[in-house]
């Protein structure tokens, strides 16, 4: 059976509970009163070990169509609350910035007469969200969240999935909550496959470039890095990464549908980087714990850059600003980034309008593992001040 899993707010390393892979610890245990704890047992590596649970704080509304974040954007439990979600009227990616609650209101007067009736198209639904460790039969959800990390590249794109998906101990997918629960044991070839495409808005891991570098996708991905960098000097730093220094970098993949509430990526990366220090210690051989003391981060993204080609549009909201992320935390991975390049990209994308005088790039960045604790941080200011 899955375990959800649930990042605490604050962790302390002398007095973290280190539950039993056999029984882990759940939201019914955690509420009942409980014994005087005996002595601690003889330290073992545990392959499974999950944080005590928390509920986060409820979310805001959320688009509810399925678009996904072409930019590559554990366990949390389920998260609960009441979701207005609007039928935008215009196909396209969404709105690149972090998306925003939005009350809703009732008609009260006539001087906004155009936000009213956009915001009486709203309708409030429930909505859960769970963290969950991946699992082979959420393949086919992570291969559409992951179809465009490289561009139109074609390249070993299963065989990647394949990886994400078989290294439980970090990583982290997001679904609506209740699936695992009413699907449990169903495969690839049960009826729930289908459903998996449906139900899973986002998957975030950290795959050690040594480790799987004999991998067909993982050598055509750093083939496909070297040969989208244009810059000589940024290729040499490029190629000691993904070669001498590959085994002690993580490729951090990160991929969400734009319609995942925003409030989730902070525990999302809490995660992720909890898990990685754990593994440190908990994996059951000596080379799979090195495998986790990453120094530095790979990171692959998409932001729309202002097309010098073209003026600046009358109706664009954005037209100040030379580069727009479209995903909230990539601006501050940027502005960590020891180095960082761009490239074309060829895929077609529906634009905004508000963007038409912008162009997709790729974006590709180094963070170093030290400034992690900066990041999250200034990923959970970011949100609050969203909020």
């Amino acid at each position: 059976m899955t375990q959800r899993r649930s990042p605490p707010p604050k962790r302390r390393r002398v007095s973290r509970p280190r539950p039993s892979s056999a029984s882990p610890p759940s939201l019914a245990a955690s509420s009942s009163p409980a014994s005087p704890p005996p002595p601690p047992p003889p330290r073992s590596p545990l392959r499974g070990r999950r944080r005590p649970p928390l509920r986060p704080p409820p979310i805001g509304e959320v688009n509810p169509n399925l678009l996904l974040d072409l930019a590559s954007s554990s366990s949390i439990p389920s998260l609960t609350s009441p979701i207005s979600v609007l039928e935008p009227k215009e196909e396209g990616i969404g709105n690149p910035k972090p998306l925003k609650p939005t009350k809703r209101i009732e008609s009260s007067s006539d001087d906004e007469d155009d936000e009213e009736e956009e915001e009486q198209e709203l309708e409030t639904v429930q909505a859960d969200f769970g963290f969950f460790d991946p699992k082979p039969g959420d393949f086919h959800g992570a291969k559409l969240l992951l179809q465009s990390y490289l561009d139109n590249e074609p390249w070993d794109l299963s065989g990647f999935v394949d990886l994400v998906l078989n290294q439980t101990t970090v990583g982290t997918v997001v679904r609506l909550d209740g699936y695992d629960d009413d699907n449990e044991g169903d495969g690839d070839n049960g009826s729930s496959g289908g459903d998996d495409d449906e139900d899973l808005y986002g998957v975030v891991t950290a795959l050690n470039l040594k480790r799987y570098a004999e991998h067909k996708c993982i050598k055509e991905l750093k083939k496909f890095l070297l040969g989208v960098c244009r810059d000589e000097n940024t290729k040499k730093k490029l190629k000691l990464l993904l070669e001498e220094q590959a085994s002690q970098v993580g490729l951090l993949v990160s991929q969400r549908f734009v319609n995942c509430p925003y409030q989730l990526v902070p525990p999302l990366y809490d995660a992720l980087f909890d898990e990685v220090s754990w593994a440190t210690e908990d994996e059951p051989t000596q080379e799979l714990r090195d495998s986790f003391r990453f120094k530095s981060y790979l990171l692959i993204s998409r932001i729309y850059e202002r097309d010098p080609n073209k003026p600046k549009g009358k109706r664009s909201v954005n037209q100040d600003e030379p580069v727009i992320y479209i995903k909230a935390e990539d601006e501050i991975f940027h502005e960590l980034s020891t180095w960082s390049f761009t490239f074309p990209v060829h895929a077609e994308q529906l634009v905004p309008d508000d963007l038409k005088n912008y162009r997709q790039m790729g974006l590709v960045l180094v963070v170093k593992a030290d400034d992690v604790p900066k990041f999250r941080d200034k990923l959970k200011s970011l949100v609050a001040a969203e909020s």
